[in-house]
């Protein structure tokens, strides 16, 4: 396939590109001419005002609960709400049944979504069952195509068995990914402990529930030397002592969500269940705090925490509904809405170029003879999530129908042009 795309600004720090406008021809998957402006007659071609064009995105934290949970979303599905929003790779948990904890789940992964139009990684389990007792096999995991490792949705409580999965790792220049939630404080909460949850008359999550635990894997990175990338964090104490860590020296890296940008404990004075989280929504000042350390660089990544949930574990009482909220679609169009004065740069970063570097993907750039995976997007435009436009098999959100600036407008993915 040929396609020609017009006039797009470059954003791409190793591309000699970076920052220019330019025409830019693919043929059979590869970049083969980048120039001001260039005639082609057989060419699908591309075009749309204020068009930008970056490496195709990069999602760290995404579940497509399959096998096993297929109601509430399968790989394909979950693929499709990926392009829709301008994503070309994505890493999903292991949280599924039977749990990703061995070479042969992780084989059926890879296999699966060989044939989808994004690159589909799984992340393996750290421990056996995501029971948090016995670690699980990282190493063969990782040969049969496992890109990180993370107990998901169920961290690692124990210390020691982090420590020894944290030592594990190193062996093969491993990355370990943890969520925030030390599950023996507020163990019973809903929501966030403060005002707002003693107002409801909700039992409270307190911020110590993530600080205790940011504190001890820190302390553990810092002993073994090893890779530990923290995801979700929610309260500004985290933010600080991430920042502190990276001073130091240390190998740690964060993520953030669109929708711990965007909304606060505030917003849950009406009991909206797509706005029951883990971890979750925080106060106004918390989440200020993690928009200026997004428009700071102390955040790595944009991480969608893209969670399905089906109609009956949302469409109930609150203390009855499960955590999570699918996230794919609108993660790029929350994060330029809540932050216009993101430079283009920065936007690039928090989307695909971090997280290239921190888990290793390989290396590519927008330059002649490269592999044209791209991600091609309007800052100005606005997108609105529908019940139609929606491509996943869930539709736990708290922004459908919510108009946002900011549209991934199409990628091109192992040789095809896909326009949303």
């Amino acid at each position: 396939m040929q396609i020609l795309i017009r006039q797009a600004t470059i954003t791409d720090e190793n591309s000699p590109f970076n920052g220019l406008v330019k025409d830019i021809l693919i043929e059979n998957g590869q970049i083969t001419q980048i120039a001001d402006s260039i005639i082609h007659s057989t060419a699908t071609v591309f075009e749309a005002a204020d068009l930008q064009v970056s490496l195709g995105w990069v999602d760290s934290f995404a579940n497509f609960c399959d096998p096993g949970i297929e109601y509430k979303e399968t790989i394909e599905t979950g693929a499709a709400a990926a392009v829709a929003g301008g994503f070309t790779q994505v890493f999903i948990l292991p949280n599924t049944e039977p749990v990703v904890d061995n070479k042969s789940q992780v084989s059926y992964i890879v296999q699966k979504s060989s044939t989808l139009p994004i690159h589909v990684h799984p992340i393996g389990a750290i421990t056996k069952k995501i029971e948090g007792k016995d670690l699980a096999e990282m190493y063969d995991m990782r040969e049969n195509g496992a890109i990180a490792f993370s107990d998901g949705l169920a961290p690692v409580q124990t210390s020691g068995l982090f420590l020894k999965a944290l030592l594990y790792v190193k062996a093969f220049d491993g990355i370990l990914i943890q969520v925030p939630i030390d599950k023996s404080i507020g163990s019973g909460g809903l929501i966030n402990e403060g005002i707002v949850s003693t107002q409801m008359g909700l039992p409270g999550i307190p911020a110590l529930a993530e600080i205790t635990i940011i504190k001890r894997d820190i302390d553990l990175a810092r002993y073994t030397h090893s890779k530990l990338h923290i995801t979700g964090i929610s309260t500004a104490e985290s933010v600080g002592l991430i920042a502190n860590a990276k001073k130091e020296g240390l190998a740690i890296s964060c993520s953030v969500t669109p929708y711990h940008l965007f909304f606060c404990d505030e917003d849950l004075v009406e009991y909206d269940t797509n706005l029951k989280l883990n971890p979750p929504l925080r106060t106004r000042k918390d989440m200020l705090a993690l928009q200026q350390a997004v428009k700071d660089g102390l955040v790595d990544c944009i991480a969608s925490h893209h969670f399905p949930q089906n109609w009956d574990n949302k469409v109930c009482e609150f203390e009855y509904a499960k955590s999570g909220m699918i996230g794919l679609q609108t993660s790029f169009a929350v994060v330029n809405n809540q932050l216009p004065e993101l430079s283009n740069a920065q936007i690039v970063a928090l989307f695909t170029s971090n997280a290239r570097k921190i888990f290793n993907l390989t290396p590519n750039s927008i330059n002649i003879g490269s592999t044209a995976e791209l991600t091609l997007f309007n800052r100005k435009e606005i997108s609105t999530l529908s019940i139609a436009s929606n491509k996943s098999k869930s539709a736990n959100s708290a922004f459908l129908n919510t108009p946002l600036t900011g549209k991934a407008l199409a990628i091109i993915s192992k040789g095809q042009l896909i326009i949303n």
